[in-house]
């Protein structure tokens, strides 16, 4: 058997999901004419099922940017999430581990100081993968659950043999299954890139002290902790540590890991309580070498992954998607989706701003890690700086936000 799409997405996570539902909503195909491949795409069958009012939050949840609560809007996705599991945070405190919270050595952003409702969203990744599933079908991608075996790019179309034996045909093809993705090795496209030999730990947790709608970070020598505001009054914590380090925490029962966890915060938030099981994933820096051939493109992070320290991985894949829509609008007909000439406009736009970004948060990790005393010090004082220069603060506080840097046009301004 087989079928003619103007695209095939492989991918059935949230950016794949998004990508398809995103060239519905601009009309830049039609419906039926979007298949996402997945390995399992039961997920999004109901609104939000099993992430509603009555389940708890997911171990995943991301901190979600202005531009991509815009881009989940124009998609209807944002509506479909459960207000239960999607969460504003008003402030952001940053500190050195030789410094104090809100002190000497921090770094505080404030929504009221740049004329902003909140900062970003924290949302549950759970929910927030059921709902761009759900809307991609709702819009008429068609899902197919598959594996992709074989691909073959030829002058006019992209070819896709599946597991299964089935063939599709597609003008583009779009590799969207994350940092091991199959789809980019089949392209004959390398990667490049370093491991951090560190895990991150996630877990939620109680906090005697009211988390007061703030993002907490603290940078430590064995990496970052962070701890993200949920709607329940918890937290979600991100904690990276070496490898070695990251299993020894990992392996401590409730009491001993919520101790150690209060230790390496600082006593910010007071008595901690772990109310879920411990999770861990590696970290790596990691980008691809190329983002497109003719007829295929890479995205999210299949193209690039970053450190945690900065939660930008998700937002920046999902520019990922709202660039490549704006490229593939100028096309003017859905026979030119997948030409070359538009797909190399993408990758110059994309890879040069996700490069700087990898680099940046690279460059703060290892800045932030190295225990030199004099680093410390002058670490100290640029954080203790940027916060005394308002102007400063507040560019970087609407970068974060996506509110400037090249950002897609039709994100920076009202959706509707």
């Amino acid at each position: 058997m087989s079928r003619d799409f103007d695209v095939v997405i492989v991918g059935g996570g949230v950016i794949g999901a998004v990508m398809a539902s995103l060239l519905l909503a601009r009309k830049l195909t039609a419906s039926g004419k979007v298949a996402i491949v997945a390995d399992h795409a039961g997920a999004g069958a109901g609104a939000g099922a099993g992430a509603g009012a009555g389940a708890d939050w997911g171990l995943r949840v991301f901190a979600m940017s202005r531009a991509s609560q815009r881009l989940l809007e124009l998609t209807g996705i944002w509506q479909k999430l459960p207000v239960q599991r999607v969460y504003p945070y008003e402030r952001m405190c940053v500190w050195d581990a030789g410094g104090h919270p809100q002190g000497s050595g921090s770094l505080t952003f404030d929504c009221a100081e740049i004329g902003e409702p909140n900062l970003g969203f924290i949302v549950d990744g759970r929910a927030l993968q059921e709902c761009c599933l759900q809307a991609a079908r709702a819009a008429g991608a068609v899902v197919i659950e598959a594996k992709v075996q074989e691909i073959a790019l030829h002058d006019a179309e992209a070819r896709i043999r599946l597991n299964d034996g089935r063939d599709l045909s597609s003008r583009l093809l779009i590799a969207a299954d994350g940092t091991e993705s199959k789809t980019r090795g089949l392209l004959g496209i390398d990667s490049a890139g370093h491991a951090y030999h560190q895990d991150a730990l996630v877990a939620h947790v109680r906090t005697g002290k009211p988390h007061r709608n703030t993002a907490w970070q603290r940078f430590l020598a064995t990496g970052p902790l962070a701890f993200l505001p949920l709607s329940d009054g918890r937290s979600s914590i991100v904690w990276s540590a070496a490898r070695a380090e990251a299993t020894r925490l990992s392996k401590l029962d409730a009491v001993e890991f919520a101790a150690a966890l209060k230790a390496a915060s600082g006593d910010v938030l007071g008595d901690i309580e772990l109310t879920t099981a411990v999770a861990s994933f590696p970290l790596k820096l990691q980008y691809a070498v190329d983002y497109a051939r003719p007829r295929a493109v890479l995205l999210g992070d299949a193209a690039h992954a970053v450190h945690p320290l900065a939660g930008q991985g998700l937002n920046l894949g999902l520019l990922d998607c709202a660039s490549l829509a704006e490229v593939l609008g100028t096309a003017g007909d859905p026979t030119l989706l997948g030409e070359y000439r538009l797909l190399r406009r993408y990758e110059r736009w994309r890879k040069s701003e996700n490069l700087l970004a990898a680099t940046a948060f690279d460059a703060l990790e290892r800045l932030f890690s190295n225990p030199n005393s004099g680093l410390a010090r002058a670490r100290a004082a640029g954080l203790e700086a940027v916060g005394k220069l308002p102007l400063l603060k507040r560019q970087f506080a609407r970068r974060a936000l996506g509110l400037r840097g090249d950002v897609p046009a039709f994100l920076k301004g009202d959706p509707a």
